[in-house]
């Protein structure tokens, strides 16, 4: 089996693994409890997105890793896990609250898709081994994350639709 698919196959079965464990376990949990501590819980995990920073460390990554893909992954996850903490730290100012949640999920989001289209650019599915210790961050973390995010952004699609807007405010 080719590096490549062997990447990709170990990709596709943490969404597989994660999405089976998300809506056993943490979905049903998270649409019943309160909003806000839903979007605190889920806040919580994105808040140690710090650690995309090993993209950019030398001896945690090999060498060869493109700064292509290494450095937009590195800051990207830098600002999502920045603006997840700021969430978690104005929990009670409910506006600034919701609005930094819709922040930390829309960059969140946009980088772990923007990080896909520099991988691709950049070779990193045909040379997996680049990513040296941090070969477990995109194939069992990044999937736990874009699954939360599509799950805290459903969360608040569904509060607006429920209440509007001052669901969102309560």
């Amino acid at each position: 089996m080719s590096e490549t698919l062997l990447f990709q196959t170990h990709l596709l079965l943490g969404y597989v693994a994660w999405l089976l464990c998300f809506g056993v376990y943490l979905w049903p949990r998270l649409k019943a409890m309160d909003q806000v501590d839903a979007q605190r819980a889920i806040a919580t995990l994105h808040s140690f997105r710090f650690f995309g920073l090993v993209f950019i460390l030398p001896g945690v990554v090999g060498p060869d890793l493109p700064a292509g893909f290494a450095a937009p992954a590195a800051y990207g996850d830098l600002a999502t896990s920045v603006l997840a903490l700021v969430a978690l730290l104005v929990v009670r100012r409910r506006r600034l609250f919701w609005l930094f949640v819709a922040a930390f999920n829309v960059v969140g989001v946009v980088d772990l898709v923007m990080n896909y289209a520099h991988a691709i650019q950049a070779g990193v599915p045909a040379a997996p081994g680049a990513l040296g210790a941090a070969y477990a961050i995109p194939v069992i973390y990044v999937p736990l994350l874009m699954i939360t995010h599509v799950g805290a952004l459903g969360l608040m699609l569904r509060a607006i639709g429920r209440r509007g807007g001052a669901a969102l405010h309560a």
